[in-house]
């Protein structure tokens, strides 16, 4: 599809812009903390040539961690991006219908009731944040769909909710007889705090990023015609519910690996493809690859001042996120 050189040409400086919005939003987070390196030290610390200290903070603690929020930030965005387009509702977010809600089910019973070495441990919890999600997606999917009417857009979202509040109680149900310590950590994963901070988590989420992404950008077009409606998809020869099946799948795998080492971290998915849309318009070939910059950025910088908030352990970048989100899916809510 060709577009006109004027929106390629703002694309382009939007996505140069959002590059240089996260490279300082990162050096910013890179000094900060409860362990503070200074400034003038960072690029020296970067070449090895730190102190010991200033190095296991960098390399250990911060750098990780906020390459899992930007990682998990643009799944997310991705994610919320493709419902929307999928759903033709502006509501859709995997937070707020329920999947990840979903993954966070699956999650409890497998840290609960299935020991395993921590090695495998990290690597099959995006694979069991997926199962549980797309179970959960496709009763979402399945109640929402009439056989006269197709896919209804709202009554989608209104099940999705119901979904994410039934899946919230079985999680309290579930952890209300484990030991302490594992109550910990699954009420540190409801809150969205950014545990899997360390680097065998980034690579067990790049695989799922660097397949899914240039997948949904060469399935753009394909949402595009999803947008303008049934009768038209079908009328240019799309096979409607097959492509929304393998979008939906991409949907819930994207957003499974992002919470499985971030948490329950909703509305990302809901802000930065809106974000992106008011930019450059709602061609998706234009749109995706800026709401994935912001999606990345918007989760940084909330982890970023969660942490630096209260010390020494900060406000969970899911409840930072909920502060500006829940009052914008309100807004979302009203107007449209």
């Amino acid at each position: 599809m060709i577009h006109p050189p004027a929106l390629i040409k703002k694309q382009r400086l939007l996505l140069y812009g959002s590059l240089a919005l996260i490279t300082m939003t990162i050096v910013l987070g890179l000094g900060m903390g409860y362990s503070s390196i200074s400034y003038d030290r960072l690029i020296p610390t970067l070449l090895g040539q730190g102190t010991f200290k200033e190095e296991f903070v960098l390399f250990s603690i911060r750098l990780p961690r906020i390459v899992i929020t930007l990682l998990a930030g643009m799944a997310l965005a991705l994610s919320g991006a493709i419902l929307q387009g999928i759903t033709r509702n502006d509501l859709a977010d995997p937070g707020i219908i329920g999947i990840n809600s979903g993954a966070g089910v699956a999650i409890a019973v497998f840290f609960l009731f299935f020991p395993i070495k921590a090695g495998s441990f990290i690597y099959l919890l995006p694979l069991v944040a997926f199962i549980g999600a797309l179970i959960t997606a496709c009763l979402i999917y399945l109640l929402s769909f009439n056989r006269t009417g197709g896919l209804q857009p709202v009554r989608l979202v209104l099940i999705g909710v119901g979904f994410s509040m039934a899946l919230s109680g079985v999680m309290i149900v579930i952890i209300s007889s484990a030991e302490r310590a594992k109550v910990d950590f699954i009420a540190k994963w409801l809150a969205g705090s950014i545990w899997g901070s360390d680097w065998p988590f980034i690579w067990a989420i790049v695989p799922w990023l660097a397949l899914l992404i240039p997948f949904t950008l060469y399935k753009a077009n394909r949402l595009n015609l999803l947008g303008l409606g049934e009768p038209v998809a079908i009328g240019v020869g799309v096979s409607v519910e097959k492509e929304r099946i393998v979008l939906l799948l991409t949907a819930v795998a994207l957003a499974a690996s992002a919470v499985s080492v971030t948490g329950g971290i909703a509305f990302i998915g809901l802000m930065a493809p809106h974000m992106a849309k008011a930019l450059v318009g709602p061609r998706n070939q234009l749109f995706i690859p800026v709401a994935i910059l912001i999606g990345g950025w918007l989760l940084v910088m909330a982890d970023t001042i969660g942490r630096n908030v209260i010390e020494p352990d900060g406000i969970p970048a899911g409840i930072m996120v909920a502060f500006i989100g829940a009052p914008y899916f309100m807004y979302l809510l009203l107007k449209k």
